[in-house]
């Protein structure tokens, strides 16, 4: 099911920079629309200081490229657009050309819910250079956010050892667009729940909620407010206890729990949205164990985050359930995953590729030539020990020969790995003459990739704080070839 066009009647083609379009216009102009060209969508530094990130947005990227065409009224407004001298930025039969582009471009990429580390190539797109071009800026603009909120999500999951989280952020989510992504992002990453009914419509998301403080503000009393509620809503009894007293909160909670029980029915929970969450926490809990309701559960709500809940954890807070809202699907810590869109490699009709490396004074920021792959290698145990970016136009064969990107030479930090150490190549074809060629996973399978893969993964790399860096080296040709364009690119 295509998402996106439940929310938007027309194709996002003008979803784009400006700079995208008098690009694709200036390679028209310059007949370089058949040169072919691969451009790698990777980001440099991992989020939040994490050792591992995860990838997330393919799916709604597959929504995006699906029937993707510029349509009357985009290329009537692309019309009305002028340079400084008031004259047309695009003549008619640009427009006419682009009225007739059918993106068929080919796009191999890691599947959503892969442990993926810096430089890494999530996606990799291959096609005419003027395609690849016109699709950068909404492929960063959907990858980018997703993955860095999966990434945020499982921190999160992490923090709480196995219990719950529910991700009740619509409210503070930056959009409409923000709010339902940074949803399906979360679930991916490992929330058990949205509080967002419309992502649980679009992407069968389980919804959970109850009630606010303005229900209970709404009634003459809290009792009233309790009693009213546990009789309308007599299967989803999860009480507010802190608009006024918490203490005396949980103890009238308690009370509409046994009236409940009485009516065949249970008490849910109560909800802590203030306060010393460690205090009211084993405070709560020995009430509802004491009064007979041991299967109660404990929520916790109010900006949370994977510190803050590591940090509650700690203290022995006896929360069984964690609403994560703001700094979730904010990405409160760091608002942005700093992705980048590169090209990688160019030829024009019947020749060679021609490698392509962006130079920089700092050497994080000089990308990588090649029509790119990633090989990930594992233990015996299937632990994964290291990946390995290879030019796919040069695979290696036999054992395979590392290095450090960061080395200066090759003999600094070269490794050669067993020729029959385990491995899998990450990147799969998922459109080809863009047409899917990959069955779209369900939002629950790319979940559960995410926590298959987080096993494999070694546990220094998972640490909130001061978490390893996880080896990603070049394959020795690739390295080899990246020293040869540097040193042709500094001489120019």
């Amino acid at each position: 099911m295509n998402h996106i066009k439940q929310l938007y009647r027309h194709s996002l083609s003008l979803l784009t920079d400006l700079y995208q379009l008098t690009m694709a216009y200036g390679y028209w102009k310059t007949n370089k629309i058949n040169h072919e060209a691969v451009f790698a969508l990777f980001f440099r530094k991992p989020p939040f200081h994490s050792g591992y990130t995860i990838a997330a947005g393919l799916g709604t990227v597959l929504d995006y490229l699906e029937d993707l065409r510029f349509t009357e009224t985009d290329l009537s407004y692309l019309a009305t657009l002028t340079g400084i001298d008031d004259k047309p930025l695009f003549e008619p039969a640009f427009l006419d050309y682009l009225s007739q582009l059918r993106f068929d471009c080919n796009i191999d990429a890691m599947p959503e819910g892969t442990v993926v580390f810096p430089s890494e190539p999530l996606l990799r797109v291959q096609g005419s250079l003027l395609q690849c071009q016109i699709l950068e800026t909404a492929l960063l603009n959907i990858i980018n956010f997703q993955t860095l909120i999966a990434t945020k999500a499982a921190r999160v999951c992490q923090a709480t050892r196995g219990e719950p989280v529910l991700e009740f952020g619509l409210r503070r989510a930056q959009g409409i667009d923000g709010a339902l992504a940074a949803s399906r992002a979360a679930y991916i990453g490992g929330c058990a729940a949205t509080s967002n009914v419309l992502a649980g419509k679009l992407y069968g998301i389980p919804v959970k909620g109850t009630h606010a403080h303005s229900w209970i503000m709404s009634f003459a009393s809290e009792d009233e407010a309790f009693s009213a509620y546990a009789k309308t809503m007599p299967n989803n009894g999860i009480f507010l206890v802190d608009t006024f007293d918490t203490i005396k909160g949980i103890k009238k909670a308690i009370a509409m729990g046994q009236w409940l029980r009485e009516n065949g029915h249970q008490l849910v929970g109560i909800r802590l949205d203030s306060g010393d969450f460690v205090s009211l926490s084993q405070q709560a809990r020995k009430m509802l164990d004491e009064a007979g309701f041991e299967q109660a559960r404990i929520v916790a709500s109010n900006d949370l985050d994977e510190h803050l809940i590591a940090d509650l954890k700690a203290a022995d807070a006896k929360i069984d359930l964690w609403g994560v809202g703001t700094k979730l699907v904010t990405s409160y810590e760091q608002p942005a995953l700093g992705g980048v869109y590169k090209l990688t490699a160019i030829r024009e009709p019947g020749d060679e590729w021609q490698y392509r490396l962006k130079l920089s004074e700092e050497p994080i920021k000089i990308s990588n030539p090649g029509l790119l792959q990633v090989r990930r290698f594992s233990d015996a145990q299937g632990q994964f020990i290291g990946d390995m970016i290879y030019n796919q136009l040069d695979t290696p064969v036999g054992a395979p020969n590392l290095v450090n990107p960061a080395a200066h030479s090759i003999d600094e930090e070269h490794t050669t790995l067993p020729a029959d150490t385990p491995h899998q190549e990450l990147l799969i074809p998922v459109l080809r003459k863009g047409q899917a060629v990959l069955d779209s996973p369900s939002l629950q399978q790319i979940r559960q990739r995410v926590q298959e893969q987080l096993v494999h993964c070694p546990e220094p790399i998972k640490r909130l704080k001061k978490a390893e860096v996880y080896p990603v080296n070049l394959e020795m040709n690739l390295y080899t070839l990246k020293q040869k364009l540097i040193k042709k690119a500094k001489s120019l």
